[in-house]
């Protein structure tokens, strides 16, 4: 049974060229009057075809920019493909921006509350699941805290143990693997291993390798919004290696000093 399917999908921004500017200079560049030179075009996806079948562990690499984000969101439905046709049967449960919806005026307590609406829970079921998240964070008497205070380990600990908190089908991962300290990620990848043992298919996203050939059995390459491999984990993950490690060796030298300026070393 397929869960996820795009076929020869692409996804075009138009992405304005001004930034942000005062009302003076609004009315000063005529922007009262449509201008064709207002807006560029980015290519972030072109061309993807993608199946993923119930049981898929699917992990996503690329080097930064490459568009695995990106992927990631249309998949969830945040970003519509311009081109192509993106299918999906099953609910999606994803974990990105687990920040998201944080009042930092608010306690811990609160925030549990107010995350936990975002993600779709009832008032019942959110304060069945309040006090095992609280557990899980291991913040103890600094959940009676406004997060405003909180160091920024503790406030990914709260937010990781929050969207953490959830029965998935198909599981959305992007980058929640380092979440806080050492002994804290011990358990933050045990607690995902569970969740995605638990979910009928699974899309990760991470430049983590030696994780997500653990947590996947294939792995998509991404490479300027293009597929460029698809495959078992090692065979594409050593691929990627193999690829990373020649960019590295082909970087040219700095060029020698000229003649008659050779630096010398201070006495």
């Amino acid at each position: 049974m397929h869960f996820i399917e795009l076929e020869d999908i692409g996804l075009l921004f138009r992405v304005r060229q001004y930034g942000r500017i005062s009302f003076k200079e609004y009315l000063l560049r005529g922007l009262f009057r449509r201008s064709k030179k207002t807006a560029f075009e980015v290519q972030a996806l072109e061309h993807i075809d993608l199946t993923v079948e119930e049981g898929d562990r699917l992990g996503i690499i690329g080097p930064n920019g490459a568009g695995k984000s990106t992927l990631l969101k249309l998949l969830a439905g945040i970003y519509p493909p311009t081109a192509g046709i993106r299918w999906v049967r099953g609910k999606i449960s994803s974990l990105f921006d687990i920040a998201l919806g944080f009042e930092l005026e608010a306690s811990g307590w609160d925030n549990i509350m107010y995350r936990g609406y975002l993600q779709g829970e009832t008032p019942r079921s959110i304060r069945v699941k309040t006090q095992p998240i609280a557990e899980f964070s291991e913040l103890g008497e600094f959940l009676d805290m406004p997060v405003r205070y909180y160091s920024a380990g503790m406030m990914v600990r709260l937010a990781f143990s929050i969207a953490t908190a959830i029965e998935p089908e198909i599981l959305l991962v992007d980058e929640v693997l380092q979440a806080g300290d050492m002994a804290f990620q011990a358990k933050a990848r045990q607690r995902i291993r569970e969740l995605m043992g638990s979910a009928r298919a699974v899309v990760v996203v991470s430049h983590d390798l030696p994780s997500l050939a653990q947590l996947c059995d294939r792995i998509l390459w991404l490479d300027h919004g293009r597929i460029r491999m698809v495959g078992p984990a090692k065979e594409v993950t050593d691929a990627y290696k193999q690829s990373q490690n020649g960019a590295v060796m082909q970087v040219p030298a700095p060029p020698a000093p000229a003649s008659g300026h050779v630096q010398r070393e201070a006495a």
